[in-house]
């Protein structure tokens, strides 16, 4: 099978890899997730570490507001929202769970600033629960250029995904996509064409190279270095040739 192989490929090319987000507990994860939205990984691990050392527990982030919050994720896209999305997901969870970060998707939808993106990202890294596969732009990117899936909208590529790939492999899948999307597979500026993996299986690694542009040569004339030969024509008036008089005789 197609996605096996790939599955296969990419596991032996990237057998490290794995989230890119720094968290060493569940709602760490979460709240990284949430701060991730439109925003890069390495911005939000600047950003994690003194706001997880202001507010290590859920019951400390539940017990501040998004004000707190805001000082610590002012450099992030949309900060003033994310520190509402955090404080109040913070808040449901010490309320509603016990403080414990709920481990199913219906759950997890349910608190705000989560989608079923963050919501598979949380239950496969932190829980090991394979309930989905991570669309981000990188697995949306290479799974069309893959030709895993012919649709361009996150849930239907990911139910595509599901169907072809073992559902243990899941959440390791998007890993590996993700990591061949930023090394070698990117959107713009890719080495496809050179390199092994997207000759066999991506459609940017299969197209022809471009032909080879000749430079145009120059003609005898201005190889030689001469004017060239005006058009025939109405000889035109020069210094020493005055303008023919119009008038008649």
């Amino acid at each position: 099978m197609r996605a096996r192989a790939i599955f296969k490929a990419l596991a032996k090319r990237y057998p490290g890899a794995r989230c890119a987000l720094h968290w060493s507990q569940p709602h760490e994860l979460l709240i990284a997730t949430i701060l991730s939205a439109q925003a890069t990984d390495v911005g939000v691990n600047k950003a994690t570490p003194a706001l997880f050392a202001a507010f290590p527990t859920v019951k400390s982030f539940a017990q501040s507001s998004a004000a707190d919050i805001e000082p610590f994720v002012k450099q992030i896209n949309f900060w003033r929202m994310k520190a509402r999305a955090v404080f109040e997901s913070m808040l449901m969870i010490e309320r509603e769970h016990g403080g414990e970060v709920p481990r199913t998707m219906e759950s997890l939808v349910q608190l705000r600033g989560v989608a079923r993106k963050t919501a598979n990202v949380v239950l496969g890294n932190a829980f090991a629960i394979n309930d989905g596969v991570v669309v981000d732009t990188h697995v949306m990117r290479l799974a069309q250029r893959f030709a895993l899936t012919k649709h361009a909208d996150p849930l239907k590529i990911e139910r595509d995904l599901m169907r072809i790939v073992a559902r243990k492999h899941w959440c390791q899948f998007s890993h590996l996509l993700i990591a061949h999307g930023r090394a070698v597979c990117k959107a713009r500026g890719n080495t496809c064409a050179t390199d092994t993996i997207c000759q066999k299986f991506c459609c940017e690694g299969q197209r022809p190279p471009p032909a080879r542009v000749t430079a145009r040569q120059p003609s005898k004339v201005a190889a030689k270095g001469q004017q060239p030969t005006e058009r025939l024509g109405r000889r035109r008036p020069t210094a020493t040739s005055p303008r023919p008089s119009r008038r008649r005789g």
